[in-house]
């Protein structure tokens, strides 16, 4: 209760910060203003979302459907098919001091090929960042690693000798990628994945801790507030690690498969991972956020947060307790929640955008989840609506 009325508070005295559209959408076009409108009122649809997935399964028409989201959605919410792509809207965004989140957004595939692709393209990333543009590198452990070892390992299975092979090539994986970014000042983002396999990239994370997080957070986990035990697993961190000199690096984001651990704990019987309810997770969210904030000399802290109320409350703990500017990252998804973004970094405070780029082909799933995602977040899309309209408004009256 007193959580709630303290946010309301701050949110109030802030004078809604990210009301401000004339900052939020300062370089887009009005080509760019309209065509994000229209996205966004298209996605709105669920059923519309529905149908171009499946319009997209038919070869035929496949050349067209390409060419439609490839100046609509890919424009939206991807940097390019690949680095070079991306060089542009990389400078673009370090012009209004925002830092960009290179993110090969391929998914689906599983072969050792592709686990060494990751972590070359991950590399690569790494060595251009030459100028301080992307201080973060982020992978996916299920992109240097087959799910189903992830699963093993996780239930505590005995391996084979084939798979004990495989498995030191996964932590090989992970160790060349956390050692160049600790020599070329990046820190590493690792992402969260379905609970039943977290346990061991858990495990993994805190061995990466005693070996790369000496002097600052280079390496940082992802904690999912929806899930009912994360507060518990930070406490938990927080009793290992508050009497060492060692760094915690923490990306606190709600969470990605909703729908898929849900099934999983219906159809398997056990108690479901997830909070009953999207306030359950807002206040697993902020909950999480505050402890880490009450003990941010052990933790530095990545917010991954389209929730304007959630942003209020960080930017409140940093102000009211002087906590210093580096301890903290703001970051939202390419596409999304420019007002939040932009108008964090016209303050000063460090901003990030996930800037997801690769082949059409391979980055068609993501760019469905996130209109999947957006239909699905209440309020999410009409706010985006909302906030082009807005903007729209004002420059046309500006105009008189």
């Amino acid at each position: 209760m007193y959580m709630n009325i303290f946010v309301l508070y701050f949110y109030i005295m802030q004078d809604n910060l990210f009301d401000n559209t004339e900052i939020a959408f300062k370089d887009k076009s009005v080509f760019a203003l309209y065509r994000g409108y229209i996205i966004f009122k298209i996605i709105s649809f669920p059923r519309i979302v529905s149908f171009a997935k499946f319009i997209l399964s038919f070869k035929l028409i496949y050349p067209l459907t390409k060419l439609l989201l490839k100046n609509t959605m890919l424009k939206q919410f991807c940097g390019g098919q690949n680095e070079d792509d991306c060089k542009n809207l990389i400078q673009d965004l370090n012009s209004r001091n925002v830092y960009s989140i290179l993110d090969y957004s391929v998914e689906g595939l599983e072969n050792e090929l592709s686990f060494e692709e990751t972590v070359s393209r991950t590399l690569n990333l790494i060595e251009l960042n030459t100028s301080n543009n992307f201080p973060f590198i982020v992978f996916k452990p299920t992109g240097i690693g087959r799910f189903d070892l992830y699963k093993k390992k996780s239930s505590k299975a005995k391996l084979s000798d084939l798979e004990k092979t495989e498995w030191s090539k996964v932590l090989s994986r992970y160790d060349v990628i956390c050692d160049t970014a600790q020599k070329k000042n990046v820190s590493v983002l690792i992402d969260a994945e379905e609970s039943w396999i977290q346990s061991i990239i858990d495990e993994i994370y805190e061995n990466l801790i005693v070996k790369y997080n000496s002097k600052k957070a280079v390496v940082y986990n992802t904690v999912q507030a929806y899930r009912t035990d994360r507060l518990e697993y930070l406490k938990k961190l927080y009793q290992t690690f508050s009497s060492t000199d060692f760094h915690l690096g923490i990306k606190l984001v709600r969470g990605a498969y909703m729908e898929k651990e849900r099934q999983r704990a219906r159809f398997l019987n056990y108690i479901d991972p997830i909070h009953k309810s999207k306030n359950d997770t807002d206040k697993s969210f902020n909950n999480c956020l505050i402890f880490m904030f009450e003990n941010v000399e052990l933790f530095s802290i990545f917010i991954g947060s389209h929730n304007e109320k959630s942003n209020y409350l960080a930017l409140d703990y940093i102000n009211k307790y002087n906590i210093s500017k580096n301890k903290v990252w703001f970051s939202q998804l390419f596409g999304m929640s420019d007002h939040i973004s932009y108008n964090l970094s016209d303050k000063g405070y460090n901003v990030a955008k996930y800037l997801p780029f690769g082949p059409f082909k391979g980055v068609i799933p993501y760019l469905f989840r996130r209109a999947e995602e957006n239909t699905a977040i209440e309020g999410q899309t009409s706010r985006e609506l909302f906030l082009y309209k807005k903007e729209i408004k004002r420059r046309n009256y500006s105009k008189l």
